[in-house]
């Protein structure tokens, strides 16, 4: 197919416009194309990679990137590796065991911005789900038992002390 405007080099680019609800469609060269204005420009980088996501959630000052100012704060760095967390947000990999004690808040602070929790609360494989249960409902007694507490429902938190007693002991077993 030859360009529709020069009619002499074949055409390489489709262009379709709709003005007002009215359609236009042009098949033209790149040499009249860019005569009027029309470039092609693949070169871009994609702006949403793990490091980029990461800055975000972690409160990483993405602006000063871009030469704007922010309030970026005090760095840490892991007491063991030596890993700042510089490093860990550019890389998104944490260096060794310590550096999840040294940069706990940011990394639950990502975590909850994700999943919105800290915790994981989905499925579990089968082999640890039954003590991992326990554990929750556990948790989720203590809590009742706090309320029964607070509301002066002493005999409804005995029985619930005792169903954790109950299920403390038998984790032991």
């Amino acid at each position: 197919m030859l360009c529709e405007r020069c009619g002499k080099n074949p055409a390489t680019m489709h262009i379709t416009r709709v003005i007002n609800g009215q359609k236009t469609e042009m098949n033209i060269c790149t040499q009249c194309a860019q005569e009027l204005g029309h470039t092609l420009s693949f070169n871009f980088s994609p702006q949403l990679t793990f490091q980029n996501l990461l800055k975000g959630l972690m409160g990483q000052d993405v602006l000063s990137e871009f030469g704007i100012p922010g309030n970026v704060g005090e760095r840490k760095k892991c007491p063991v590796c030596g890993l700042t967390e510089e490093q860990f947000i550019n890389s998104g990999f944490l260096g060794c065991s310590q550096c999840y004690e040294t940069f706990k808040d940011r990394v639950e602070q990502a975590l909850r911005k994700i999943h919105g929790s800290a915790e994981h609360r989905g499925k579990f494989p089968a082999k640890t789900g039954g003590k991992i249960k326990v554990l929750r409902e556990i948790e989720n007694l203590k809590k009742a038992l706090n309320e029964a507490v607070s509301r002066e429902e002493f005999e409804k938190a005995a029985e619930l002390r005792d169903k954790i007693r109950e299920l403390e002991a038998s984790l032991k077993d």
